[in-house]
């Protein structure tokens, strides 16, 4: 998947090398020049790294969205957010576009213009109001009008049918992404092709909800 992000901060910049770690294509638009040159040095080999305003159409081409599978808009303006998304799919036609909103109150506008919104604050009240159970998974988000969603599965401690195994080589159905573990009481590691799972690891995935009880029993053979 080749991926343009707009943004080169925290967020961007964690969300870049989340992709690159898990073997996606990224280009990082920063309009700041000395974040940029941090971000060359900072970021896995292979990430494309544009020095530019992302709300520009001659910098969004230099990042190859034309050619894109999806635009993230990940700066800390709304507006810019927005400005980024609407032109990126006028001017190229991105397939899947997404923008960090950092005033709830404005998801709705995102929302008309076809335009992912992602507001921190509603993802956290929502995983408060709305957590659903199937067995031992834990749904975490629903996206995408509640076909997809974020999974929380823990593996059991005896007789793991998936431990000591590479992630590349589990049968795990369609529609299905390891995304992360939550390995002990505080270690994350990003899921890659040789990532070994272990007995008691709490694995996050990215699911298709008509997929979730598969899921689960590809992952706890139950």
């Amino acid at each position: 998947m080749y991926i343009v992000i707009n943004g080169g901060g925290k967020v961007g910049s964690y969300l870049a090398k989340t992709m690159l770690d898990s073997g996606h294509q990224v280009a990082l638009i920063e309009k700041r020049a000395n974040i940029a040159e941090k971000l060359v040095v900072e970021l896995p080999e292979g990430a494309l790294v544009v020095v530019g305003d992302g709300c520009d159409a001659q910098y969004q081409e230099d990042a190859g969205a034309a050619r894109a599978d999806v635009f993230v808009a990940a700066t800390g303006d709304d507006d810019d957010n927005l400005v980024a998304c609407q032109l990126v799919k006028v001017a190229f036609g991105t397939p899947r576009v997404l923008a960090r909103v950092n005033n709830p109150k404005n998801e709705r506008i995102f929302n008309v213009l076809g335009i992912e919104a992602i507001s921190s604050t509603t993802i956290i009240s929502r995983m408060i109001e709305e957590e659903a159970t199937i067995g031992d998974i834990r749904t975490l988000i629903a996206l995408r009008r509640g076909k997809m969603a974020i999974v929380e599965v823990e593996l059991p401690v005896d007789r793991c049918v998936v431990c000591d195994k590479e992630v590349a080589s589990l049968n795990l159905p369609g529609d299905c992404v390891l995304m992360a573990i939550i390995r002990g009481e505080d270690e994350v590691i990003t899921v890659r092709g040789d990532t070994r799972l272990q007995p008691g690891d709490v694995v996050i995935a990215f699911t298709n909800v008509e997929r979730e009880r598969d899921l689960k029993k590809a992952l706890t053979g139950e």
